[in-house]
């Protein structure tokens, strides 16, 4: 008879786990109360260019300091929440809108109307696969919600005899491909150019330039491994999925006229806003706005009744809950950082070695710093709240555009959003395909390092041209 007393006794040893986000922040809150009490408060003087409040260079003072207390930790919590409203509020009525679009099976019945169209062509197949995924990442319509969508990926390749690798490239790789640049992205880019005081969505068009050399590269590189698969399945790195005649089955899906009006619809939406952003300068709230008119239109549209069109849009924003608050948690960072007069401490600190520095390596630096700071924080709103205060202010300080300081941020986030392991929406991904985290960083790191590339010479171009405004 075993002594149970020796079984009670037996320490459990439990397995260590990577933090989350809202802990890391928590921590990264607990760093700067700290450092309320350690580091001189200071200020820049600012002057109005433009309408955008900049910093004037070699202007630093230290002023008197205001440590924060406990209670004041959380107060900036509640204030984080209630200053990031307009961001928060953007986050989860685009989770609702592009719900409904999902909901109403407009999305899944192009994607597979795509697949059956260009069967026995698998070139045109994977590109076009991946341009609709990469455009999806490009305006935030798909980031996150992705995950899902590598199933289809999975379904597709097991149709083509590719492997699962292939059904992860042509879905999350494709979407983040796009997102790295998000010409059109309300999640990174619309909240970093809030922040920075620049106009919505503008620079738009070196963006776009940008977009389509890193997602022809991607879709080039994709077909490459494909193509070495179909000409010799020994070549795949994990084995080919097993084709069976079921599968053809779950490549047929109902793709109505109501879908493709939907599809319509919110294309001509999002491109009107483009054009109101420019014309009638609509902000983060008119974004918020036409989001819920998105919605409602497309539930309208895909024959919904009022009922599930508010419960669907709801569970959209739900979805979308957990990322939405890290901009609060993010914002409450700042506020005790600004209260205690701190911050502009930190730029003064970060400027110094970057103003010996010429502007094209100090845009440089901000992206590698912004790439480093997405391992604990793989949050692309919350890192625009914690890196884009900082990095708008260091941008005057160096010589470089604010419009250079959001792409080297954008970079920083997106691209290492397809490597790192702290990246849950990477990891998920892998899971639904059945492919192992080291099998993937073995095919993406050369793509990573050819996204990187990329990067640098657009940040060197905008530097080069004063990538401004527009």
């Amino acid at each position: 008879m075993t002594d149970s007393r020796t079984t009670d006794n037996k320490k459990v040893k439990r397995k260590w786990e990577m933090p989350d986000t809202y802990v890391i922040l928590f921590l990264v809150l607990l760093l700067a109360v700290i450092a309320t009490y350690i580091t001189p408060a200071g200020s820049f003087d600012r002057e109005e260019v433009n309408g955008i409040e900049r910093v004037i260079p070699n202007t630093y003072s230290e002023v008197e300091n205001n440590s924060a207390g406990l209670m004041d930790i959380f107060l900036a919590l509640q204030s984080g929440m209630v200053q990031s409203g307009s961001l928060i509020f953007l986050v989860l009525f685009a989770g609702g809108a592009f719900e409904v679009i999902e909901r109403s099976g407009a999305i899944k019945g192009g994607i597979l109307r795509a697949v059956n169209k260009t069967q026995g062509k698998e070139f045109w197949l994977i590109a076009i696969i991946s341009l609709l995924f990469a455009l999806g990442g490009a305006v935030g319509a798909v980031a996150n919600s992705v995950i899902p969508f590598v199933a289809i990926g999975i379904i597709i390749a097991r149709a083509l005899r590719l492997d699962a690798i292939v059904a992860v490239a042509i879905t999350f790789g494709a979407t983040f491909a796009g997102f790295n640049v998000g010409f059109l992205n309300p999640y990174t880019v619309g909240i970093a150019q809030s922040i920075a005081g620049l106009p919505l969505f503008s620079g738009m068009t070196l963006r776009i330039i940008t977009f389509i050399v890193i997602v022809g590269i991607t879709i080039f590189y994709t077909w490459r491994y494909a193509k070495k698969i179909l000409d010799d399945p020994s070549k795949s790195l994990i084995g080919i999925l097993e084709y069976s005649d079921d599968s053809k089955g779950e490549l047929i899906a109902p793709f109505t006229v109501r879908h493709k009006l939907i599809l319509s619809f919110v294309g001509l939406a999002l491109l009107f806003f483009v054009f109101a952003t420019i014309q009638f300068k609509w902000s983060i709230d008119h974004m918020a706005a036409f989001f819920i008119i998105i919605g409602l239109v497309s539930g309208i549209i895909g024959g919904m009744n009022y009922n599930k069109i508010a419960h669907v849009f709801l569970e959209g924003c739900q979805k979308l809950v957990y990322g939405a608050l890290i901009i609060g948690v993010a914002r409450a960072i700042l506020i005790i950082m600004e209260n205690a007069q701190i911050l502009d401490t930190a730029v003064n600190v970060l400027a110094i070695p970057l103003e010996t520095l010429p502007p094209v390596l100090a845009a440089l630096g901000m992206f590698v710093a912004n790439a480093a700071l997405n391992f604990l924080v793989p949050s692309g709103s919350g890192q625009a709240m914690i890196a884009m205060p900082i990095l708008s202010p260091l941008a005057d300080m160096v010589g470089v555009t604010r419009q250079v300081a959001v792409q080297a941020f954008q970079f920083g986030d997106g691209f290492t959003n397809s490597i790192f392991p702290t990246s849950g929406t990477l990891m998920a991904s892998l899971a639904v395909a059945g492919v192992s985290w080291i099998k993937w960083a073995k095919w993406m790191f050369p793509l990573f390092l050819i996204w990187c590339a990329i990067a640098v010479v657009m940040l060197v171009v905008g530097v080069l041209i004063g990538w401004g405004p527009f």
